[in-house]
């Protein structure tokens, strides 16, 4: 385990987004996946609950989902019931060494739910980022939250972040190179996006005209959204 320093980290996590072709049928499910409230509200739809951090933007997009999710979310839950009831299809059953049953929401966004006799109130268990490798990637993202970071079985995982409502960010080996814009992704806050520019990620779209935040890709090409806390910043990022 490699702890860094939280201190001298140049961001914090903020919240998540998530893209949807239905932004109202996907927030009605992941209200009930994550057990948070649907707000709606000047700039769109959102869930909220007991803190900002658990905030999830749900954003309209107009391309549907066309490939594997870059980034998914992990759930923890008491039945699959509930989530087929709530719209969820199951992908593939838990099984064959998993202990998670791969499922989709009602935009096909996959998501991995993890069944127990108890579920937290806030069901988010993790966030999963796939990546050609993982530990450089990792790495990163621990110099840039701050957190513990630990390995094994192939996968890297960060937990103890400042300001992350949920227990781990995991990344994990995979084949297939990023193609298209993740229809997950989190945002962060800084007083300087410079910072993270320095460090290694790759500004995509400075903030100004419709968007009151800066849009950076991290080493891998994962969208970002990074809030100055001076600046305006009402409404969702889109990514």
């Amino acid at each position: 385990m490699t702890a860094h320093d939280s201190s001298t980290a140049p961001a914090r996590f903020k919240d998540l987004c998530l893209d949807a072709v239905d932004a109202e049928d996907a927030a009605r499910f992941w209200s009930t996946a994550l057990g948070l409230r649907v707000h709606r509200g000047e700039w769109g739809v959102r869930l909220v609950g007991p803190s900002e951090a658990h905030t999830v933007w749900v954003n309209t997009v107009p391309e549907p989902k066309t490939v594997k999710n870059r980034v998914h979310l992990d759930v923890h839950t008491r039945s699959l019931d509930e989530l087929t009831a709530a719209g969820a299809l199951v992908v593939e059953p838990e099984g064959a060494g998993r202990a998670w049953t791969v499922m989709s929401d009602p935009d096909g966004q996959e998501f991995c739910a993890f069944i127990g006799d108890e579920a937290p109130e806030y069901r988010l268990y993790e966030l999963v980022i796939d990546c050609a490798e993982p530990e450089p990637l990792a790495r990163w993202w621990a110099s840039v939250l701050g957190g513990e970071l630990q390995s094994g079985h192939g996968g890297w995982w960060l937990s103890k972040a400042p300001g992350v409502p949920f227990e781990y960010l995991v990344f994990v080996p995979v084949p297939e190179a990023k193609t298209v814009k993740n229809r997950v992704h989190w945002d962060v806050e800084a007083s300087d996006p410079q910072l993270l520019v320095d460090a290694g990620a790759t500004l995509l779209r400075p903030r100004g005209g419709d968007i009151g935040w800066h849009v950076l890709a991290d080493p891998a090409g994962n969208e970002f959204c990074v809030f100055q806390p001076t600046a305006h910043q009402d409404g969702p990022s889109a990514g």
